[in-house]
């Protein structure tokens, strides 16, 4: 990350990419970067950072907590997504946290200059517009499964989301998830989404491969 300016991050970020060069470079001054540890905390449910991270590296997850502590994870964001929008533009806190799941590069632009951005270039301000109805898409969603859907559907769900095809259109979960991370994504305890894990390898709805890869037979996974 170090190696690069700021105006090659900045071109480098899709959210940016209908910016003018003028426009782009304007912003090389306003944008500062940061690294984080797997473990660090980008933004904390129930506090204002006043700023928008931008995702250049890495992984995190978005997680929301009540007041005994229990977690539910909402997300998982990569390189190109950002965080930190709805709380600069209704100027509530965040609504929940943001945790890097491995080394996380950002590049952080405050409040005023994004601002500026949005009144600058309609085109960044639509993009923002999509995304945050895409999110509230996905969200509802989300809810739906919960109130519709048994766990080995919810889980299911989950494994489809988190698997990606290869070259011959073979789907395969390559980023380990742990049987905890999905009972937080699906809102079921630990056990009971290992016995769903181990149901669905022995009716060989997915398979165990090398190097903790997990392939996922799609037409064979029916939501119970």
């Amino acid at each position: 990350m170090s190696m690069l300016s700021n105006l090659d991050l900045i071109r480098r970020v899709p959210l940016f990419s209908m910016l003018t060069p003028l426009q782009a470079e304007s912003l090389v001054e306003s944008v500062s970067k940061k690294r984080l540890k797997r473990g660090e905390i980008l933004v904390e449910q129930g506090e204002k950072r006043n700023a928008l991270y931008i995702i250049l590296a890495g992984r995190t997850r978005v997680v929301m907590a009540d007041s005994k502590g229990r977690e539910v994870i909402l997300a998982t964001l990569r390189a190109g997504d950002y965080v930190g929008e709805m709380s600069l533009v209704d100027g509530e806190p965040h609504s929940a946290t943001v945790v890097a799941d491995q080394q996380v590069d950002v590049l952080i632009l405050g409040r005023e200059d994004f601002l500026r951005c949005l009144s600058e270039n309609s085109a960044i301000s639509f993009a923002m517009i999509h995304e945050l109805v895409q999110r509230l898409r996905r969200a509802s969603q989300k809810i739906s499964s919960l109130a519709l859907m048994g766990v080995y559907g919810r889980v299911a769900t989950v494994l489809l989301e988190s698997a990606v095809a290869d070259e011959h259109d073979v789907l395969l979960i390559r980023e380990k998830v742990s049987r905890q991370d999905i009972a937080k994504m699906v809102g079921a305890s630990r056990e009971m989404v290992s016995r769903v894990m181990k149901d669905f390898e022995e009716q060989g709805f997915i398979q165990s491969m090398e190097g903790g890869i997990v392939r996922v037979f799609e037409r064979r996974m029916l939501p119970r």
